[in-house]
């Protein structure tokens, strides 16, 4: 099948790298790319937003699938009009995407389904959120109710700041804080049947020891080698069933990835937020232990056929991935920096890199072009391997600023 993959970060590259090791992918195609996406796919330039000109590219490739990448895309509804001319599409339309395109949609459809939540307010006056914070105490919890890019979430002990970030949103989700580890755990589903992956964890925050600004994820791990026997079952019954049941109820059936952001508290299992695509940088470890091939599920969720897949096959290995960010980011991340080693992360077949925000040259060299620029990913046979193969790779490469973080997987692994 000729497949085609829309978005430009490090989760299309970790997407595109499956795809073009499946068998069943005659041609793999990215738009728009970047500068490693464009080593294992043809790269075409479009406007992510636009869904007219994705749907003409698509027509024009002859293209069996569409794979929607990020959130912004499938909430601007790109989805829609590539249905409507017929061609499969992975992803859910306009307003299933609201789901994470709205924090308050996706609290309304939980309390419909019966999902366990943070309690919340919904605030779009100061005196609101004024009120909401007093009401749950420290620490604050307050969430941009629109897209953020990761980092629309303020969780603080510093009352000043939270509503400092509640206003300056506009419209936002004041809720109760959630204890306990969290929890990545991913579902494919066609809006009937839902498929979950294996779970995984990322770190947020910018520093080591969970310290600094939230960010759009600086590393991941799987499996989770603490997470609780009957985990991912206990979540399909409770979360992605009932969320997916509750929209086809609706009339706004999802059919794509249903991304579970998770708490582990002390009083049980509770959903922090949706998102309606792969996770970065989770994806990066959870495909790289995925065994099945990804086009034939990826198809079987556009066409409403997932209940008819054989069981998913994942390797018992671990991986790790460890985000290379630009000097400055999350705040004013700096760019145009030539990045140094890719090559030689790789030259042993140690580690692989995937690109984030990179742009080619003019000299044919690689450069910085966002506050994310590379994950290094490994597979190791278990967490501490893993963890060692990928920041041997992190060594390995340089640009002007770089900054990761020493403590991915670092606890996990012990």
């Amino acid at each position: 099948m000729k497949v085609l993959v829309i978005g430009t970060g490090a989760r299309e590259h970790a997407l595109c790298r499956s795809l073009s090791q499946d068998p069943a992918v005659s041609e793999l195609h990215c738009a728009p790319g970047n500068a490693g996406i464009a080593r294992v796919a043809t790269l075409h330039p479009v406007d992510q937003l636009d869904g007219a000109a994705v749907t003409a590219l698509a027509q024009e490739l002859g293209a069996d699938l569409v794979v929607v990448g990020p959130e912004a895309p499938l909430v601007a509804g790109v989805a829609e009009p590539l249905r409507a001319a017929g061609i499969p599409v992975f992803g859910p339309g306009r307003e299933a995407a609201q789901l994470e395109g709205s924090k308050a949609f996706a609290k309304d459809v939980m309390a419909a389904a019966g999902v366990p939540t943070a309690r919340s307010y919904v605030c779009t006056t100061e005196q609101e959120a004024a009120e909401a914070l007093d009401a749950f105490g420290a620490p604050y919890v307050v969430k941009d109710d629109g897209l953020a890019a990761g980092k629309g979430v303020v969780v603080t002990e510093d009352r000043a700041a939270a509503l400092e970030h509640a206003v300056a949103c506009g419209r936002v989700v004041i809720e109760e804080y959630l204890d306990g580890p969290e929890v990545s755990l991913f579902a494919i589903t066609d809006g009937t049947t839902v498929l979950p992956l294996v779970p995984a964890q990322d770190f947020k925050r910018a520093l080591d020891g969970d310290l600094g600004p939230n960010t759009g994820g600086m590393g991941a791990y799987s499996p989770l080698p603490w997470a609780p026997e009957g985990l991912v079952a206990e979540v399909l019954e409770s979360v992605l069933q009932p969320t997916v049941d509750e929209l086809r109820h609706r009339g706004t059936p999802f059919s794509g990835l249903l991304y579970a952001g998770l708490a582990l508290t002390s009083r049980g299992t509770r959903v922090i937020e949706f998102n309606a695509r792969f996770g970065d940088p989770e994806t990066q470890v959870v495909l790289a232990r995925l065994r099945t091939p990804l086009a034939g599920v990826l198809l079987a969720a556009a066409n409403g056929t997932l209940g008819e897949l054989e069981p998913l096959r994942w390797s018992e290995e671990a991986a790790v991935t460890v985000v290379m960010a630009s000097e400055g980011y999350p705040a004013s991340p700096r760019t145009g920096d030539p990045i140094e080693g890719l090559d030689a992360a790789e030259a042993d077949g140690t580690a692989f890199v995937l690109h984030a925000g990179t742009a080619p040259g003019p000299d044919g060299e690689v450069l910085t072009a966002g506050g994310r620029v590379l994950s290094v990913t490994a597979v190791g046979a278990d967490l501490a391997e893993a963890r060692a193969k990928a920041y041997a790779g992190v060594a390995a490469i340089s640009f002007k600023g770089a900054q990761h973080r020493t403590d991915i997987a670092a606890r996990a692994a012990q």
